[in-house]
């Protein structure tokens, strides 16, 4: 069963969170959200985290772990991906996910955690608006589109195509994972 794990703080951007966080679920996913040690945080428009009863409890910046996640999913809002991005602990891990070739995917204003974490130098991303010019700048090839993979980094330009969004997430790791399980020609 994959894991992923959603990296999120306070402000985050209600629909981008319950939305994945579902969808995940839908898809027989083990899902984590991750917050600043681990604490209740609210969304732009009053959503709670966790939650309901049934989720998992929240996890910590402290305890991201490219070895236990086949996909990390960086939501939108303003406010959540600036706090974010200024944790050094999201930024190693996001770099970690990297270099294992595991999904990192960035929804709205999700990339600009990745900007900071320097994994889009070099790759083609789609960008919102408000993020184009921070993308360019970290060195990534800004192409006008609703959803953007490039191998194993997902970008995603605005909420409003989440359902591609998540239909890449799912569709990439399956071909990730279904290569590192294809045994060697003997």
């Amino acid at each position: 069963m994959p894991n992923a794990v959603i990296v999120t703080g306070p402000g985050f951007q209600d629909h981008d969170v319950v939305y994945t966080y579902y969808r995940l679920l839908e898809e027989g996913w083990e899902v984590d959200v991750a917050t600043r040690d681990g604490r209740a945080v609210t969304g732009k428009y009053g959503v709670p985290l966790p939650m309901d009863k049934t989720a998992r409890p929240l996890v910590g910046f402290d305890r991201l772990d490219a070895d236990a996640y086949d996909a990390v999913i960086l939501t939108g809002g303003h406010e959540a991906p600036d706090r974010v991005r200024q944790d050094t602990r999201v930024l190693d891990f996001l770099r970690a996910m990297d270099a294992a070739g595991k999904v990192v995917a960035g929804l709205c204003h999700g990339p600009w955690i990745m900007v900071s974490a320097g994994v889009l130098k070099g790759r083609r991303a789609c960008a919102y608006i408000g993020l184009r010019d921070d993308v360019i700048n970290a060195g990534a090839e800004v192409v006008d589109s609703d959803v953007i993979v490039d191998e194993h980094i997902i970008t995603c330009s605005y909420y409003a195509y989440v359902g591609r969004f998540m239909r890449a997430v799912f569709d990439t790791v399956e071909a990730r994972t279904a290569r590192t399980d294809t045994p060697a020609a003997a």
